[in-house]
């Protein structure tokens, strides 16, 4: 069992940055991790995925070239790099991590969440 805690949210202005962490509570080596967001008034949509070596990304057309995921196996963390923030990245942000790697846009794909971190951005 892996928990996950997420830090760095925050409120911001339009153009600011914030970085997001996720950090583990075991190894987290063998487990495909990735980012999701929600708004109250939408569902739980994939952001970034990351593979277990941190070779290969994927990132959600809507934040592709502003948002950077990255991770540090050895400090069992998970990161997520936003840059350039618009008003419509507002969100709970939760890391997510699976044994299981498959669809990463999937939310069935991930059995490991973490409580979330809130992102607001001010125009």
């Amino acid at each position: 069992q892996v928990q996950l805690v997420e830090s760095g949210g925050g409120s911001v202005q339009a153009g600011d940055s914030l970085t997001l962490s996720c950090e583990a509570s075991g190894y987290i080596f063998d487990l495909c991790m990735a980012w999701f967001r929600q708004d109250p008034e939408k569902k739980r949509e994939g952001v970034a995925a990351i593979s277990t070596s941190g070779v290969a990304t994927w990132y959600a057309d809507s934040v592709k070239g502003r948002f950077t995921i990255s991770r540090d196996n050895g400090k069992k963390t998970l990161y997520l790099q936003m840059d350039r923030l618009k008003p419509e990245d507002s969100a709970m942000y939760y890391c997510a991590a699976t044994n299981y790697c498959g669809d990463s846009w999937s939310t069935r794909t991930y059995n490991y969440w973490g409580q979330g971190t809130q992102v607001t951005v001010s125009s």
